[in-house]
């Protein structure tokens, strides 16, 4: 309260003297510059966890440390979500789509430091997921906050939003063009170019941020020197589509994984299994341990023995037999969501953008190894196919093709595998597509009527708050009630509907003006007729958790005006067709004049 009245003279002279755009563009540069820092904190914070934890390791010669980390990662997460910050905070993206679609763009406080701090202790400790999803959520929550303090309306909080994800994605992978192309493909769904301009501002911002603070420390320290030749097209085609099957199977396993260990009711035995799970895991393929970005650097500069670094394996990796190594790498691709599956399900905190293209580096080195086994001859880099094929399962489990391209494009400083890169994302997404027509993160908010991904009819419907045009106002009568009281409340009213309620809150039926204009003035009947006996049936009810999609077809079915709302057996109001169009007409108006 205090800040925001210190803020009013500030607010007043900027009205006067700087113009909403250029406003919004102060606002996203400063928005980008936050989330910047924010992903330098978080990934600082998480190398020196690491840091910490492989020191004490190579002090005590202690190998399995590795199995118990992840569990004390995730307890702890749990412990500081459920009794401290008392909020769930998982991989965060959906809830950001979430806000956007039925919160006008509100996300709360919280969101600007819970994500980073369980996300650092989960990764740092050995979690296999990654840290985007969280900085990408906490971005986002800055940029929502700081539109709420200065008082913008819907439409530049979004933008702030989409500002917030571009800079943390720029920040924490030095990659600005993927930071825009992120918020655009998959934070944003309208964007025309006075949105894409702050929203360029911003990652550059979040990319300066990280130069100054970290130099050229990025994510892979490579650099192409082979090009593309056009003799190598088949065996991109073969990568395209088993990267395709790749991100179908990373997908359906981690949502079955997460779901599976998610209805665990105590959050505690939940972490406890879950964390013992991810130990195992670990115990068998050391390499699933925390984001994989090292392996994935070792398997460029081909050196896969780091796959079995700390590990029995590594003695037989030394064998040299041949086919350990493709047999290995299988495993390891196999594991990989079931792992980023429990660390999430069983309370972890992190994003699955690090796990898609940890196992995509893994499925392309993979696809690479064995084609030169059966074909030594084979024109293969496998250096080259590492690094499309974390482009390739990253476009199909994250359905954002552009941004993959352009990651791993920017991430390499050159653009030689532009073609396989492009060539490569669009079948696999292609192929992800037509089995699974949403992300992992729209999935389950399509489902439920949460965000609508076409359509701006029912776009703009589907903001409606259903619970905030519930009509209460309805004065109800007990169905043992006669109907001389029923004629005494039709005095008080200024209604024609009468929900008639046993002393539960059960509904039992509805009585309108039609049902006793006859007999209403029929002195003889005032105290015989019962309550009961006038009443009908509800053609249909509703309840405030529906979507808009769901109460609009039971209005089209039931042919009715008004429904009542039900939860859980107990009456609540009236929903009306007039009150939900003037509310979409409300909100058309405001959408159209923002």
């Amino acid at each position: 309260m205090n800040l925001q009245k210190l803020l009013v003279p500030f607010l007043i002279w900027r009205l006067k003297h700087v113009s909403d755009t250029n406003f919004t563009l102060i606002m996203a540069g400063f928005v980008g510059l936050l989330a910047g820092l924010a992903s330098v904190t978080l990934k600082t914070t998480v190398h020196l966890i690491e840091h910490l934890l492989q020191n004490n390791i190579e002090v005590t010669g202690f190998d399995y440390l590795w199995v118990f980390y992840p569990l004390i990662g995730i307890l702890l997460t749990v412990i500081i979500s459920k009794f401290i910050i008392k909020e769930s905070t998982g991989h965060g993206i959906s809830k950001v789509l979430y806000a956007i679609s039925k919160r006008s763009s509100v996300i709360r406080k919280t969101r600007m430091y819970s994500n980073m701090l369980t996300s650092a202790i989960t990764v740092g400790f050995g979690g296999s997921v990654g840290l985007e999803a969280p900085i990408v959520v906490t971005g986002s929550a800055i940029g929502s906050n700081l539109a709420r303090l200065v008082h913008l309306d819907y439409k530049k909080r979004t933008l702030l939003i989409g500002c917030g994800s571009a800079g943390a994605i720029s920040a924490i992978f030095n990659s600005p063009i993927a930071g825009v192309i992120f918020a655009v493909e998959v934070m944003l769904t309208d964007v025309t170019i006075n949105k894409f301009i702050p929203i360029l501002i911003a990652s550059v911002c979040g990319q300066l941020v990280s130069l100054v603070l970290l130099g050229d420390d990025i994510l892979f320290a490579f650099r192409l020197t082979d090009g593309f030749s056009a003799s190598e097209t088949p065996y991109y085609l073969l990568l395209g589509i088993l990267c395709g099957g790749a991100s179908l199977y990373f997908t359906k396993i981690l949502t079955k994984v997460d779901e599976g260990v998610s209805k665990i009711k105590s959050v505690l035995v939940r972490a406890l299994l879950g964390g013992m799970s991810l130990g195992l895991i670990i115990l068998i393929f050391p390499s699933l341990y925390g984001e994989g970005y090292a392996m994935v650097i070792k398997l460029l500069n081909d050196a896969p023995s780091a796959l079995f670094k700390h590990h029995i394996l590594n003695d037989l990796f030394s064998s040299g037999h041949f086919l350990f190594l493709p047999l290995a790498l299988m495993g390891v691709i196999l594991l990989k969501p079931i792992a980023t599956g429990l660390t999430i399900g069983s309370g972890g905190s992190g994003g699955i953008f690090a796990p898609s293209l940890y196992m995509g580096g893994l499925v392309g080195f993979f696809v690479g190894l064995v084609i030169q086994l059966i074909y030594p001859s084979a024109p293969i880099n496998l250096s080259h196919f590492t690094l499309v094929g974390m482009c390739g399962v990253m476009s199909g489990v994250l359905h954002a093709p552009l941004t993959a391209i352009f990651l791993i494009a920017e991430i390499t400083s050159g653009y030689m595998l532009f073609v396989p890169l492009m060539l490569v994302s669009a079948i696999s997404y292609s192929t992800v597509t037509y089995f699974d027509k949403h992300s992992i993160y729209t999935r389950n908010l399509i489902r439920r009527g949460d965000i609508v991904v076409s359509d701006r009819d029912k776009m703009v419907l589907n903001k409606i708050n259903l619970e905030k045009i519930i009509e209460k106002d309805l004065l109800t009568i007990n169905p043992d009630a006669t109907l001389d009281q029923l004629i005494n409340l039709v005095k008080k009213s200024t209604r024609n509907i009468f929900p008639v309620v046993t002393e539960t809150g059960e509904l039992k039926g509805i009585i309108t003006l039609d049902h006793i204009r006859e007999i209403m003035f029929d002195e003889s009947k005032r105290t015989s007729v019962l309550v009961s006996t006038l009443m009908t049936e509800v053609p249909a009810h509703v309840s405030s958790h529906d979507s808009m999609q769901i109460v609009m077809n039971k209005f089209e079915i039931s042919q009715a005006w008004n429904l009542p709302v039900i939860d859980e057996g107990k009456y609540i109001g009236f929903l009306s067709k007039s009150r939900i169009f003037n509310t979409y007409r409300t909100h058309l108006i405001r959408q159209t004049k923002e």
